[in-house]
């Protein structure tokens, strides 16, 4: 059976794109006190389980956050730095913004062209937006991973060898 290497940014991307207008990330589970509660809030609190479902799922942080603070915790000791501009795939912050008397932080990525995609508590799923909602919100801080550098990768957050195989066809 042949084998084939990821195309890691080709994939990545498309994922993100391919998220748009999912219910996938719009409910989250715990158990506090005893009792089961959505801690995604029926998906207006989902964006960084959004972010971080993809970044998981292609090895480029540990673990899945609730918290956009957690997040951006996680993307810090994950070989993601700080950038100044944009580029497709990388990872927005957005400035804290008041509503109903609680002050939320937001995260998602950027697609290219000044268009982003993140979860839209209103619509309570991921949507495309100008990335800086038409300069009604602050881009506080822009990370990029090293890797979506790397033509081919492994999803462990490694460099594929020479000859290395990885995936079944």
């Amino acid at each position: 059976m042949p084998q084939y290497k990821i195309a890691l940014k080709k994939s990545y991307l498309a994922m993100i794109k391919n998220a748009v207008g999912t219910n996938m990330f719009r409910n989250f589970y715990l158990i506090k006190n005893g009792r089961v509660n959505d801690d995604t809030k029926d998906g207006q609190l989902s964006c960084a389980l959004f972010v971080t479902a993809i970044l998981y799922h292609f090895g480029l942080i540990k673990k899945p956050h609730l918290t956009v603070k957690s997040t951006q915790a996680d993307l810090k000791t994950s070989g993601w730095r700080k950038i100044k501009g944009p580029k497709p795939g990388a990872v927005l912050f957005w400035e804290e913004k008041y509503n109903n008397g609680s002050a939320n932080r937001h995260v998602g990525f950027y697609l290219g062209q000044q268009m982003a995609i993140s979860n839209m508590a209103s619509k309570r799923k991921p949507g495309r937006h100008h990335w800086t909602y038409n300069n009604a919100r602050q881009v506080e801080a822009i990370y990029w991973h090293s890797e979506l550098n790397n033509k081919q990768f492994n999803g462990a957050g490694k460099k594929l060898d020479k000859d290395e195989k990885i995936i079944d066809s």
